[in-house]
């Protein structure tokens, strides 16, 4: 049996999953991963944290066949990603870019080698998971909203700041508006400054959602389904079930899109 390790690079969390030949990305059971974990992509920079997070999956899964990978946060993290495993030389590493061809998918995009290689990733896992009209959503330092047609196609997507985001930049470019702390929120108009920031940063990001739902219906594309995954997506997950833009839209929260799109890429191309 062939074991692969999958690495998902982002801005803030790295994320790895290992999986059998067994299995298949198309699967949806709960505990998909035979191994799994995360951590903070920062610990790329550091060898000490790079030594331990080395030895921790070596200790914890047999040697791999494979690596797939897909890094956003910039050269030098992939060099030291590619460094973890001197014990494991002979192990090839396949990269997934913004570019990279997969069958069965393809994008619209401009210049797809400039198309983050996390929402080509996405693209490729929703499409594993479902051949319908859908919206994918990765809500994490930044939100990501991506439309997938039922034939293939990705028609492009938005970027805007996460919610930490949003929130952070509340604080750091307004004089007398605090960092907002997420609690039992009112569902309302917020009656208390902190409420308000919460609220209205929640309420932008369901309505990007909203606008890509009527958007998608326009262009002849009714999302069917919609992906979330991401830190935020339990948030956006409950709020957009109490949309009543949803109407009969599938809304689920998947963990690991990104690592399933480098997974079925990867088995295109042992």
């Amino acid at each position: 049996m062939s074991l692969y390790l999958l690495f998902d690079v982002g801005n803030t969390r790295l994320k790895w999953a290992a999986v059998e030949s067994s299995q298949q990305p198309s699967d949806r059971q709960k505990k998909l991963w035979a191994y799994s974990g995360s951590i903070s992509s920062k610990s790329l920079t550091s060898p000490e944290h790079r030594a331990e997070l080395a030895d921790y999956i070596a200790k914890t899964l047999p040697k791999p066949d494979v690596i797939g990978f897909s890094c956003v946060a910039g050269k030098d993290a992939i060099e030291n990603l590619k460094s973890l495993f001197p014990q494991w030389s002979d192990v090839s590493w396949k990269q997934l870019s913004g570019n990279t061809e997969h069958a069965g998918v393809r994008t619209l995009y401009q210049d797809p080698s400039q198309l983050g290689s996390d929402r080509w990733a996405a693209v490729i896992g929703a499409r594993a998971l479902s051949s319908t009209n859908t919206l994918i959503i990765n809500a994490g330092t930044a939100t990501t909203i991506d439309l997938l047609g039922s034939n293939g196609v990705h028609y492009g997507g938005w970027i805007l700041p996460g919610l930490e985001l949003m929130q952070r930049s509340l604080e750091g470019n307004t004089a007398q508006l605090p960092l907002a702390v997420r609690g039992d929120l009112n569902q309302d108009f917020g009656l208390s400054t902190n409420d308000a920031i919460i609220g209205g940063c929640d309420a932008a990001q369901v309505g990007a959602i909203q606008y890509a739902i009527q958007l998608a219906k326009e262009m002849n594309h009714p999302v069917e389904r919609v992906w979330i995954d991401g830190g935020n997506a339990n948030i956006l997950v409950n709020e957009m079930h109490r949309s009543p833009a949803a109407g009969s839209i599938v809304i689920e929260s998947t963990e690991g899109l990104v690592l399933r799109g480098i997974w079925a890429w990867l088995l295109q191309n042992l």
